[in-house]
């Protein structure tokens, strides 16, 4: 992605694909529910022509056994 789309990535209705393609949700759905949802984080490392790398972060909770 370049730096105008990687700044545009999680905003609701921004897509890379052609007009009818895509809706432009799924990053901003994605982030909703890792961060609201789940108190995680994705981010992500990109280069154009190279690709792009998404991290999803969620944390894990531990539960005391009852003994």
């Amino acid at each position: 992605m370049t730096p105008e789309q990687q700044a545009k990535a999680f905003q609701a209705g921004f897509t890379t694909k052609a007009v009818g393609e895509g809706t432009g949700l799924g990053l901003s759905i994605a982030k909703e529910i890792i961060e609201e949802k789940h108190g995680g984080s994705i981010d992500f490392e990109s280069a154009p022509g190279r690709g792009t790398t998404f991290h999803v972060r969620i944390p894990v909770r531990h539960t005391r056994s009852q003994a």
